[in-house]
């Protein structure tokens, strides 16, 4: 299903690039620049699409409450979909010019918002008058802007940390200072001591899921594209080529623990399977889901690239921000993102409380709730370091394609880690992009 998506999102995008650029579409969409146009009057109700209701309707119902507090008339609509679902839903909908039925708010996942701003730059709002660009974290500036104009509100961090056992670790005769601050030539040699002595797997991976990948090459400034997102640079390469390097290592260095799905991939780590877990924050409920083992994990900050210049101990997986489309009611949805997601600090501390969401507006760390120690991770103020490594967070321009490429990526892996030279295997993704994306 998610190359099937991947080939139909690059498709309507290529198809959206052939025309003038939103000419054709309804008038309520054709003042995205301003967001002030007659049809973006103020109204009294408004429509928001997300997806999964344990996070992302979770928080629009945290936020609904503070905004209905300040704003008691205004009617705020909660519709859940599935992400696929939305994504359809939008394609469909602004590739045939017709904004009738769409949301006035929606949620979009960062590795895809340049898709549509791209492609459909007049059905978003312009909220650079209602939304400071500097008071997110950098790094999330980059999928939520064109043009230099602020389209998306940043919303939630998917700054990584290192799930470190600490039992484990110190079974093999390390501590956890050992596995501070280091590369990820140091953890594969430290993975093989681990695995020797404890026979336990380092870590546990997906071959057709390439987040680490991902986070890896972010982590020193990279990406599939080049800095304008829109040229695929994968030949050339120097971080992807290291990060494919070292994942081949791994695995050849007996350390990982295959996983067919998202489902194993819990179960390895709940099951005391792995030793560590770099990865998104977002996994923190997953690692605390067994209660019985509290106390013996730590949260460090993830290894850079030994090799590849600029590359840090601060990267991403995952995230999603909230736009505004530009149709009637535009003002309310972009008064009430402001309020809320914009700038509410006390929200912040309840996102974190209640559903455990770690936001990216800078001022929010500097909340009670970030400074609270968690004791599962032995009494660590783990969200203020979360909020730390996002301030480190190198920016990189996601581009249009990264599924589409990712998808390609995925075979070239299997070839190189079957015997393909790694120069061959990078060029030949290199002309499949290129061909796919002209």
């Amino acid at each position: 299903m998610k190359k099937v998506l991947a080939l139909f999102l690059t498709c309507v995008v290529l198809l959206a690039g052939c025309s003038s650029g939103g000419a054709g579409k309804e008038p309520a969409a054709s003042n995205g620049n301003s967001g002030n146009s007659d049809s973006g009057s103020k109204a009294e109700e408004i429509t928001i699409w997300a997806w999964d209701p344990a996070f992302n309707i979770a928080a629009l119902n945290i936020a609904k409450e503070a905004y209905s507090k300040k704003n008691p008339d205004a009617k705020i609509n909660i519709v859940e979909f599935a992400q696929a679902d939305i994504i359809q839903k939008l394609n469909t909908g602004l590739n045939s010019g017709t904004t009738k039925g769409l949301p006035n708010i929606v949620l979009i996942e960062d590795y895809r918002a340049q898709s549509f701003l791209q492609s459909y730059p007049d059905s978003f709002v312009n909220l650079s008058d209602k939304i400071k660009a500097e008071d997110f974290a950098d790094y999330k500036i980059g999928p939520t802007s064109l043009d230099g104009k602020q389209y998306g509100v940043p919303f939630d961090s998917g700054v990584t940390g290192m799930y470190v056992r600490k039992d484990y670790i110190e079974q093999a005769g390390y501590s956890i200072d050992d596995l501070k601050n280091i590369d990820w030539k140091q953890y594969i040699e430290i993975g093989k001591v681990v695995k020797e002595k404890t026979g336990k797997h380092m870590i546990t991976l997906d071959p057709n899921d390439l987040g680490l990948i991902r986070m890896i090459i972010q982590s020193a400034g990279s990406w599939y594209v080049s800095e304008d997102g829109k040229t695929p640079d994968l030949a050339n390469n120097a971080a992807l080529k290291e990060a494919f390097e070292l994942y081949k290592e791994m695995m050849e260095a007996n350390i990982v623990k295959l996983n067919a799905d998202w489902s194993q991939f819990i179960a390895n780590i709940n099951n005391g399977d792995v030793v560590t877990v770099p990865t998104g924050n977002w996994i923190t409920p997953s690692v605390k889901a067994e209660a019985s083992q509290s106390g013996q994990w730590a949260i460090l900050p993830v290894p850079k690239l030994p090799q590849t210049p600029n590359s840090v101990h601060a990267t991403n997986l995952g995230g999603s921000s909230w736009y505004v489309m530009n149709i009637p009611g535009s003002e309310t949805a972009a008064d009430f993102l402001a309020e809320t997601f914009g700038s509410d600090v006390d929200m912040y501390q309840k996102l974190l409380t209640d559903i455990g969401a770690i936001g990216t507006l800078k001022a929010a760390a500097g909340g009670e709730a970030y400074s609270q120690p968690d004791e599962f991770f032995g009494g660590e103020q783990i969200v203020n370091n979360f909020a730390a490594w996002t301030a480190e967070i190198p920016r990189v321009n996601y581009g249009i394609f990264t599924y589409a490429i990712e998808d390609i990526m995925v075979v070239e892996m299997q070839s190189y880690l079957n015997g393909k030279d790694i120069d061959q295997a990078l060029k030949d993704a290199q002309a499949q992009a290129e061909a796919q994306v002209r």
